[in-house]
């Protein structure tokens, strides 16, 4: 009775339809899209700050766990449940329903409510000439700004760093288990609690309101510090003390309200295509341009042969869909995908996943979509880099690439037309799906997908990884890409069915450690990484009650952090 009662009170709150219990109705919520799921109480979907705020509070008064949640596309399972071992109840409040969003100081900053997608803010902005943080990447599958700046994302754009604010208005839960709203937003808004979201939320306050204090709005010192290539430190990791801020990392253990953030300039662009039989070329490369060239790149995306393999095959509809139809459908269409697959498990006789086997099959009708010169390049080299740069900087770029490519034993490389530029930047990101996609339409030989997302030490020469044959022998296929200037790799393995998968992890972790690296660099710890240390305390002062995102690194799941 007590339970029917706080569902009923959810959906006084939000409206009946806006309150999730069913299994089916919740699927999708409570399962992450790579790895992390569980079972939960409630999905309630607020419609406005002031019910996610009365939302917050009926759960802190009945004692529930909350986990936050907007576009659910982590990768690391950080905005769903950890399997289980939770003592109390979980209700997940997704904030898509809050998307609004409010361009301040004449475009050059943006004022964003929980569930404003970066696809929402790049469209935006266009018209003004400017972007925000991420523009390609989890952008394209509708991810959230406020999940990046939870999350640490870090994003191709090499100059722009992570994704990162202090300004912003938030809920923490106290010692006493007190909810209190704080706002750091540099906005002056008068009032109680409810009265503070309302403006929030209408853009009741003007320009004269809005203070610029000595709070940032992004990391804008990350393009200086990137260029310390003899630094034994990565450039950019989820732990890293200078960019957990309040919101900024808090990985669900605050509720946020609004965010925010510098927007940037845009500039246009050309794309070159290198390819390079020996890894330390790539090395040497990057070496070279982020100590001598004065205008960085806007982005250096690393790819090998067998990641292009696997996402020209199984990464296929991904590109099509966005190539000719744009990102605006990727959302909508992971939605239907999660329906489809929940309204067929009914039938225990089917194959598992049938909406990825039937993409893939379609996917096999079209054509081949890569340019004929990427085609060779993947031939020839077992290694590639996608570099984009400004115009400010293409001549420079062109000079170097032309003597340092003097000799041909060393590789080669060639400036894109803008439509072979932009299928390379979008084949590039079609590799993060395609990992799972191929787990799913061969699951009677793939037992799961290890994704790794390290961030090598800066001074790491020897970057490509070699692994022992005790690992190999049960990997079927990798897939290596990554923000190469930054030395931030995604590492994707498909382990043979039968091995033992979490064994194999452990092994791997233990050889990135030795190395120097640092995981996750850039998608969050979520219940795939174990927090570090000064993560681990920065969640604890958070959320001293461990009321919010319990579990997330492999930390306790018990009230006030008992283990």
């Amino acid at each position: 009775m007590a339970t029917d009662a706080f569902i009923d009170g959810l959906r006084a709150i939000v409206g009946g339809p806006h309150v999730l219990t069913g299994d089916a109705e919740t699927r999708r919520f409570r399962t992450g899209y790579r790895v992390g799921g569980g079972a939960v109480l409630a999905v309630v979907q607020p419609g406005s700050l002031i019910e996610q705020w009365r939302v917050l509070q009926a759960c802190v008064e009945a004692g529930k766990i909350i986990i936050m949640q907007a576009q659910n596309t982590g990768l690391t399972g950080g905005s769903t449940p950890g399997g289980g071992g939770y003592d109390r109840d979980i209700v997940v409040i997704n904030t898509l329903r809050m998307n609004k969003m409010r361009l301040i100081r004449g475009g050059k900053q943006v004022i964003c409510l929980p569930g404003a997608t970066l696809d929402q803010l790049e469209k935006l902005l266009k018209p003004l000439g400017r972007e925000p943080h991420s523009v390609i990447g989890s952008s394209c599958i509708g991810a959230s700004v406020t999940g990046g700046i939870a999350n640490n994302s870090g994003g191709a754009l090499v100059r722009r760093g992570p994704a990162y604010t202090q300004l912003a208005l938030f809920a923490k839960l106290g010692e006493d288990r007190k909810l209190e709203l704080v706002n750091h937003l540099g906005i002056t808004l008068p009032g109680g609690a409810e009265e503070v979201l309302r403006r929030v939320e209408a853009g009741d306050y003007a320009e004269s309101d809005i203070a610029d204090g000595n709070r940032a709005a992004s990391d804008g010192e990350y393009a200086h510090y990137v260029r310390d290539i003899d630094s034994d430190l990565p450039a950019r990791f989820n732990a890293d003390p200078r960019r957990l801020y309040e919101a900024s990392g808090c990985a669900g253990k605050l509720a946020v309200f609004a965010l925010r953030l510098d927007t940037f300039a845009a500039e246009k662009t050309r794309v070159f295509y290198i390819g390079a039989h020996d890894p330390r070329v790539l090395e040497d490369i990057r070496r070279h341009i982020l100590a001598k060239f004065e205008m960085l790149p806007v982005s250096g995306e690393y790819l090998h042969r067998d990641a292009f393999d696997i996402a020209e095959k199984y990464g296929k509809d991904t590109f099509l869909i966005i190539w000719h139809l744009g990102t605006r459908f990727l959302p909508p269409l992971f939605s239907l995908k999660s329906r489809f697959d929940a309204f067929m498990e009914r039938w225990k006789a089917l194959p598992s996943h049938p909406a990825d086997r039937v993409l893939q099959f379609l996917s096999r009708l079209f054509p081949n979509h890569l340019p004929k010169r990427m085609k060779d390049f993947r031939a020839r080299f077992p290694h590639h880099l996608i570099l984009e740069v400004t115009d400010a900087g293409l001549e420079e770029t062109r000079a170097f690439l032309k003597d340092f490519f003097a000799t041909p034993e060393t590789g080669a490389y060639f400036e894109c037309e803008e439509d072979e530029g932009k299928k390379a930047k979008l084949h590039r990101f079609a590799v993060a799906s395609s990992g799972i996609r191929y787990k799913r339409v061969h699951a009677d030989k793939i037992e799961d997908v290890l994704a790794f997302d390290v961030a090598l030490r800066r001074n790491d020469r020897d970057w490509f990884e070699t692994l022992p044959p005790e690992i190999t022998k049960d990997i079927v296929l990798s897939a290596y890409c990554g923000h190469f200037l930054c030395h931030v790799l995604h590492q994707d393995y498909l382990i043979r069915k039968g091995a033992d998968v979490e064994a194999i992890k452990k092994k791997m972790l233990a050889l990135l450690k030795a190395r120097g690296a640092k995981y996750p660099a850039e998608h969050n710890v979520g219940h795939f990484y174990v927090a570090e240390p000064a993560l681990k305390d920065f969640y604890r002062t958070l959320d001293p009650c461990n009321s919010f995102n319990p579990g997330v690194g492999m930390t306790s799941k018990k009230t006030r952090w008992q283990e």
